[in-house]
């Protein structure tokens, strides 16, 4: 029986975390959960979390796996509070992500100036996967692939028939993520990209995020098939020199990431939040470029 997907959206990041099942067994996989964060106030709360929470609990799901696509920079992840919420009620699950998040760490670690006691070895989650790499999900099986090019730690994850991408693709008029984060490379996308659509057409793809025009409502999920024909900077005639053309013209005109430095903090240490302070608070470090 192929997976069952249920999709969640969170409307302040845009962004789609699923929820995916094993019908046969009642075991499910999370992929790319959220907290919600107003960086205005300092607030972090898990309100999109306990929603999903409430999904898996409604319909009897033993969650195994917390899956990440990648170290978001647009949102907080909320793995570590779902495994902890989800520890409490006598389930394990473990969180897992690309081998390449050893490099990112040790990036962000030098930026936001953790020092050598933190730990840019993947140690902060359960299993680190590389290309290639299977594991079961009840009766389901799932096949890791890498997919840099966004990130250097990117992965999409097939279960069968239905694979998810994090920011690797779009909806086909939203296109491709963006490469101009530390690691990026617009080629190495590409060829990640030819690697899905070398999948078959009926292959369902579940997105990490959309952005639909003002009333159109956001898409969760599309096909190979769909994103070959009419990807819209993308497509299955698109030359890997035209692409690279475009997403650099195109990557230089977007804004930095509204929640990219707390998001980092959080999620190359799997969704811990930074450790309080002797006076009880927890703080965000922001990088300064003084151009004084």
């Amino acid at each position: 029986m192929p997976a069952d997907v249920r999709s969640f959206f969170h409307a302040p990041t845009n962004t789609w975390t699923h929820l995916v099942i094993d019908p046969a067994s009642r075991t499910a996989a999370i992929v790319d959960p959220v907290l919600d964060f107003d960086p205005a106030s300092g607030r972090v709360w898990p309100d999109a979390a306990r929603a999903l929470l409430a999904e898996v609990r409604a319909a009897g799901l033993a969650v195994a796996w917390i899956l990440e696509t990648h170290a978001h920079a647009d949102h907080l992840t909320a793995a570590d509070w779902l495994k902890r919420a989800l520890a409490a009620g006598g389930a394990s699950p473990r969180i897992g992500i690309g081998a390449g998040i050893v490099q990112v760490q040790a990036h962000f670690r030098d930026v936001f100036g953790l020092g050598e006691e933190f730990a840019a070895d993947g140690s902060q989650f359960d299993r680190l996967f590389a290309d290639g790499d299977r594991f079961a999900l009840g009766a389901l099986d799932v096949q890791v692939m890498a997919t840099p090019g966004h990130t250097s730690d990117g992965v999409s994850y097939l279960f069968d028939d239905a694979v998810f991408v994090g920011d690797t693709l779009f909806a086909p008029n939203g296109g491709t993520g963006r490469c101009d984060f530390p690691g990026a490379d617009a080629a190495m996308q590409y060829r990640s990209i030819q690697r899905l659509y070398a999948l078959p057409d009926a292959t369902r793809v579940f997105l990490c995020h959309d952005y639909p025009a003002v009333g159109v409502e956001p898409q969760a999920s599309t096909t190979i098939g769909a994103e070959k024909a009419g990807n819209v900077q993308l497509n299955a005639a698109t030359t890997e020199a035209e692409y690279v053309a475009f997403r650099t013209r195109r990557d230089a005109t977007l804004p930095v990431p509204r929640l990219l430095y707390p998001s980092l903090q959080v999620n190359i240490c799997a969704g811990k939040l930074p450790p309080r302070e002797a006076r009880g608070g927890a703080f965000f470090k922001i990088p300064a470029k003084a151009e004084l």
